[in-house]
């Protein structure tokens, strides 16, 4: 069975499309970008204060659905320009500390309203 996933810890969907979705224990995380959740403004900064922001984002729909980063097998940072990759791979690594998810990385031309990384995530219970 399907179980939509929303919480106001996270920014809310812009477009036709679920914050989340659970099936058969595993829980599918929209790609997140650097939004604040209650003013929905890009944060500033550069490439970790969005990483963080994104991360946070991710984490209040883990907790919302009942998950743990621990819970995460999978991930896809796009990032807007590689030479970023060093700087998001140091805040990415806080928060992945042990038994880190697969992730794959990749510099796309464009990601929505201009920032500078977005992370889509997958976790299983």
């Amino acid at each position: 069975m399907k179980r939509i996933i929303q919480t106001n810890n996270a920014p809310a969907a812009i477009g036709p499309y679920s914050q989340a979705v659970e099936v058969n224990g595993t829980l599918y995380i929209s790609g997140q970008i650097p939004l604040d959740p209650v003013s929905m403004k890009i944060v500033e900064g550069g490439i970790q204060e969005q990483t963080t922001q994104v991360l946070n984002n991710i984490g209040a729909i883990l907790k919302e659905a009942g998950y743990d980063y621990k819970d995460v097998v999978k991930s896809t940072c796009l990032l807007s320009d590689m030479a970023n990759f060093k700087a998001m791979n140091e805040i990415y690594a806080k928060y992945y500390t042990e038994d880190a998810p697969a992730r794959a990385a990749f510099a796309v031309k464009e990601l929505p309203l201009g920032v500078l990384i977005e992370i889509e995530t997958i976790a299983v219970k």
